[in-house]
Order: structure tokens, then sequence, then C-alpha cells
């Protein structure tokens, strides 16, 4: 792989997501800082959009892109009347772009609660008495309803200090019909290059103007 430099197709191969991986992984052993941090974007269904950071949890064999959040949260709102989002990934130091556009579903309760045993205990306990979006109190009646359930797992013997997850936390899963990569390059002369699945789960991919 190239530093900086240019990009071709076949750089890239006929696969988006084996690409993405690719970038991704050389991300991590290059240390970019929080390489899984994507902006989500999501609509209402009369269009009206918005965004926010979220972090990428993995991408499947089927090549789905999963994060997750409260169901109750704007986003999840916004999904379930609007199912499509966009992602998109920014690597400053390697000068890469990389956008994921597509259709998003929920995860089942087994892959919800098996991302949820891998979470620290305190994350447990901010995802259960967070209400996501919802008008908040004075931080400190917010950090009293940590303490209270803190304390209160605290006092449990051992083997009873488990927390389940709430019903409503959960994740989604995008299923990209479209991508998009983006080198930078000298005096903004970009390259770029976008996959589009056609209806029968082939790519297609064109070089676009930066």
């Amino acid at each position: 792989m190239k530093d900086k430099g240019g990009l071709e197709l076949a750089d890239l191969g006929p696969d988006p997501v084996a690409a993405f991986r690719a970038w991704f992984d050389y991300a991590v052993k290059k240390k970019v800082v929080m390489p899984e941090s994507m902006a989500l974007a999501t609509a209402t269904p009369s269009g009206v959009p918005s965004n926010r950071f979220v972090l990428l949890k993995g991408v499947d064999e089927a090549g789905g892109f999963t994060f997750f959040t409260n169901y109750e949260s704007r986003k999840a709102a916004e999904l379930s009347e609007n199912p499509q989002a966009a992602l998109a990934f920014h690597w400053q130091a390697l000068e890469r772009q990389v956008r994921v556009e597509g259709a998003v579903t929920r995860l089942g309760a087994a892959d919800n609660d098996a991302y949820w045993a891998t979470r620290s205990l305190a994350s447990r306990i901010a995802a259960t008495v967070s209400r996501q979006s919802e008008r908040a109190p004075e931080r400190a009646e917010m950090i009293a309803g940590y303490e209270k359930l803190e304390l209160a797992l605290a006092a449990r013997s051992v083997g009873e200090r488990e927390l389940r997850r709430p019903a409503g936390w959960g994740g989604y899963r995008l299923w990209p019909q479209a991508m998009e990569f983006w080198q930078g390059r000298p005096n903004r002369f970009h390259d770029r290059f976008r996959f589009e699945r056609g209806v029968h789960g082939a790519w297609t991919v064109t070089r676009l103007w930066p």
C-alpha cells in the first residue's frame, strides 16, 4: 500500500468491502487515532438529515457494517422511519476517506447480547441509566443515577453482579449499496472511485473527478 500516493482500481480490487478491510487494517497498523470512528448520517422520512460520530464494531463476512446505540435515540427513531443511512470514515494522517451508503437493519438479540457481554461493567451501567437524546436533568442527578446502580450491584454477591442488556439497547447493520474510496493527492487533484451494487449483487466501479 502507498502512503499519500496515487490510487488505481487495481489497488482496490473488485470487492469494495474487502478493500475497506485492507484500508482499515492499514490505518490500525499506522496507529491512526480511533480508526473505527465514523460519521453516521440518517434522515427523517421528509428528508431532514442529522449526523453524529459512532464507532464501527465490525464488518461481518456478509459485508455488513455494525454499530450499537440506544434504540430510543434520535438516530434510532429516524432509522425506524427511514432505514437508510450513510457512513463516512476520515483518516487524515493517511489522506484517505471512505463513504458507505445503504439500507440498515437491526441486529438480533443473540448478537446484541454477545456484544453487550464484551463491554466493561462501567459502560454497561452507563448504557442502562442513559435515556439517550431525551432532555436531561442537571449532571449531578445523572451521576447520582449512575452511582445508585453502581452501589446496588456492588452490594450483591460476586456471582449476582451481572447486568442484563436493556431491551432498548442494541445494534444495527448497514448493508452497503454504494462505497466510495478517496485518496488525497497534491493540488486537490484527488483520486476517487465509486462502487455501486447492481440488482444481482455485482459491483460496478467508476472513477470520479475530484
